[in-house]
């Protein structure tokens, strides 16, 4: 099962459109995971309509329409993987020992809200996710999304996919 990871779009914000190589991600996706901060109803129609299945949250910057449409946490079984989703998981200090007291009984947490790519593993074994953002990279070099296979009770595959900068 692949999976096509995002969050913070923060559409019509920080860039008017998903970018091109971020949508061409969407066809091959099983499921498409958004932690957070779209910002405009319009990116999860989008999603929605163009992908098999979505997984989201609402994040802090997500108005009444969204967060009528969206839980604050979403929960998945995925490829045989127990999938949590959710937009802030507090400060980097310590957020893996949080997250596991908080999640005990997920495989795979995916979260956003600081733009910075993370990926780690807490000593229970939950992995931890955040794809960055597609749109607004704040301090970080790049724009960045993840993709990852689901299966077999396994994460594997997953891959933190750099965007060029825009031109516009």
């Amino acid at each position: 099962m692949r999976l096509l990871l995002m969050s913070d779009t923060h559409l019509p914000k920080r860039a008017r459109e998903l970018p091109a190589a971020l949508l061409a991600e969407l066809a091959p996706a099983d499921v498409v995971i958004h932690a957070g901060d779209w910002v405009d109803t319009a990116t999860l129609d989008l999603l929605e309509a163009r992908s098999r299945r979505v997984v989201g949250v609402y994040g802090n910057n997500d108005g009444p329409a969204l967060r009528a449409r969206l839980p604050e946490t979403a929960r998945a079984e995925l490829g045989g993987l127990r999938l949590g989703v959710v937009h802030e998981t507090g400060s980097a200090r310590g957020r893996e020992q949080r997250c596991a007291r908080r999640f005990p009984d997920l495989d795979v947490l995916v979260f956003g809200h600081s733009h910075i790519p993370w990926d780690s593993t807490t000593p229970s074994g939950l992995r931890l996710l955040n794809p960055g953002s597609p749109t607004d990279r704040r301090r970080e070099p790049y724009c960045t999304y993840m993709t990852a296979t689901a299966a077999d009770g396994r994460l594997t595959d997953v891959t933190l996919h750099r965007l060029p900068p825009r031109t516009a």
